[in-house]
């Protein structure tokens, strides 16, 4: 090997380190979907979700009742804002009946699944009974209170199947009967049918199906085989059928899906002008109160197709932030049934989100002309105190099971007021300063006497 000029040994050069790595710069969007999932994950995220939606829920809807229900009261000789009062009086008992449910314990919920469920048997049958009974818009399905005050007793129908169906179900886990598909049907199913049989003596198909989608969720929480969902599914879409076929007006309701023409003799005027009140508003819609299909065009502006006002109103905007609220609320008490180890909470906390979300799906599903008209409120928004007062207690309920969560109820008591915590910090330092001054005033008295200036 060849040496250097100087005739030393070439001197070899170490081998470069490879340059070591930037760090990564912090990337905003990464951090703020790490900060959103920290947040989905906190023990109170499914509570403040579930007071939140619900409260600007029926807020939004107290507002929009108002706008919706104005004109057809002025038409009827009343006063503008009646029909607004009323679902305002509805609410504050609402109100009182969620506070409650929040409250009470689950064992006594329990308890009282049993007579709800007798109470509501026994309204259901008192409508059938003439003189007591009234029909309205064609539906023998409701009892008159006196004066302008009616009652559905369906609607509290749907809170006892829910209530019972849950205690049913948890009961049979406990003593490991689930396993064995009579004890799952019987007499869950029977009882279901039963209340659908009284609800169909007056006509209203659209309770019976959210009464239906309650049992196919019960069903499907407690873990029924596929086999036994689908016999079940297949004897109701067949009495469904059946009951849709024989009847002149559910057939017609089946041919204006999707219809943009009112038709022969008017059969699709309703669906066709809620179509048009959603297409006339736009982004941000006309503006609160200068909806046009509410002067007489749109029937039932105020109730079953409140969210078409919305739209014009309010426009896309508007439906989407509704559309928004009612997605966290299922969300919510999605995920309240499954953290929760309890088998009454979880097959309550499903019960209740599949009656809210189904019938949203449905109510926007005909307003949307997706689906046909069945009749059904939208849950908490629109018009009617007898489906209000016992959502608002199935919501109630959402929020009790939420603050028993996993760390739900210790991170709620660690939460204070804050004028509690300062005046603690306060009195706090204020003791803390207390010795340091006294030792100051000692040091300056004990300089003073050494001649110390």
């Amino acid at each position: 090997m060849a040496g250097s000029r100087t005739g030393r040994p070439p001197v070899q050069r170490a081998p470069r380190r490879p340059a070591s790595a930037r760090p990564a710069r912090d990337n905003p969007v990464g951090r703020l979907v790490t900060r959103a999932r920290k947040a989905w994950d906190r023990p109170l995220t499914a509570y403040y979700l579930i007071l939140g939606s619900s409260l600007l829920i029926t807020v939004l809807g107290l507002v929009m009742v108002y706008s919706a229900s104005m004109i057809t009261a002025l038409q009827l000789s009343l006063p503008g804002s009646f029909f607004f009062r009323k679902q305002f009086l509805a609410a504050s008992i609402g109100a009182v009946l969620l506070l409650v449910a929040m409250r009470v314990p689950v064992k006594l919920h329990r308890a009282l699944a049993y007579p709800i469920l007798a109470g509501a048997v026994f309204l259901m049958i008192l409508v059938q009974v003439p003189g007591i009974g009234m029909s309205v818009n064609g539906n023998q399905n409701w009892i008159s209170l006196g004066g302008s005050f009616q009652i559905q007793p369906s609607e509290f129908g749907k809170l006892a199947l829910v209530l019972w169906g849950a205690d049913l179900l948890a009961r049979k886990q406990d003593k490991a009967m689930l396993a064995q598909w009579k004890h799952m049907l019987v007499p869950l199913v029977p009882v279901a049918f039963m209340l659908l049989g009284l609800i169909m003596l007056g006509g209203d198909m659209g309770t019976a199906i959210i009464l239906t989608a309650i049992l196919f969720g019960l069903l499907w929480l407690a873990g029924a085989p596929t086999r036994l969902f689908a016999g079940v599914l297949a004897v109701a879409l067949t009495i469904g059928f059946v009951l849709i076929k024989t009847s002149p007006n559910r057939m017609s309701r089946l041919a204006c899906i999707g219809a943009t023409e009112p038709g022969p003799n008017d059969t699709c005027w309703q669906a066709v002008h809620g179509i048009y009140a959603l297409a006339s508003g736009g982004l941000f819609g006309s503006g609160l109160g200068a909806s046009v299909e509410k002067w007489g065009q749109l029937p039932e502006a105020h109730t079953d197709f409140i969210f078409a006002i919305t739209g014009e109103e309010l426009g896309l905007a508007g439906t989407l932030s509704v559309l928004a609220l009612f997605a966290a609320l299922g969300y919510a008490g999605i995920r309240v049934a499954g953290r929760t180890e309890d088998p009454f909470v979880r097959y309550a906390a499903g019960g209740v989100t599949t009656w809210i979300t189904a019938q949203a799906v449905i109510n926007i599903g005909a307003v949307l002309g997706l689906l046909p008209i069945a009749g059904v409120p939208l849950p908490l928004f629109s018009y009617g105190g007898s489906a209000l007062l016992p959502t608002m207690f199935a919501v109630g309920l959402l929020i009790a099971f939420a603050r028993d969560e996993p760390g739900a109820r210790a991170a709620l008591a660690m939460r204070q007021p804050r004028f509690g915590r300062k005046r603690t910090a306060v009195r706090g330092s204020a003791g803390a300063a207390g010795p340091r001054r006294w030792n100051t005033m000692r040091r300056r008295a004990a300089a003073r006497s050494s001649g110390e200036r």
